[in-house]
């Protein structure tokens, strides 16, 4: 009974880790494409089948068309920041009202105290 270990270097093992992970990372890229094309309130029924279509059709090239096209900030992204905000239990005037305690402590500049602001409000 022949051993498969004789016949195996070290560069072999490296290629055969190289070839695992980029195949791991095309399928991590593939399900996050095919799970966000799913999550997106935005696209229509018809949309979402001709993505399904077009990664099932050409993966690779799919996957990278989609990511391209696909907006920064979908509106389904909009929905989960303002769960998890609510989740975390602090609000908008919350988050202004200690932002602004820090700036009367002179912990924070005004331009820091804006960005804040801004940022509670967003």
């Amino acid at each position: 009974m022949p051993v498969v270990l004789d016949s195996t270097s070290f560069l072999d093992v490296i290629w055969w880790m190289l070839i695992v992970f980029f195949w791991m990372t095309f399928l991590m890229m593939f399900f996050a494409a095919f799970a966000d094309i799913f999550r997106r309130d935005d696209l229509s029924g018809i949309s979402k089948a001709l993505w399904v279509l077009t990664l099932l059709i050409l993966p690779i090239l799919g996957i990278l068309i989609y990511m391209i096209v696909r907006p920064a900030v979908t509106p389904s992204d909009i929905k989960m920041a303002e769960q998890a905000r609510r989740m975390s239990g602090s609000s908008a005037a919350e988050d202004i009202a200690k932002a602004q305690q820090l700036l009367q402590s002179g912990a924070i500049t005004q331009a820091e105290f804006d960005q804040l602001k801004a940022k509670a409000l967003a």
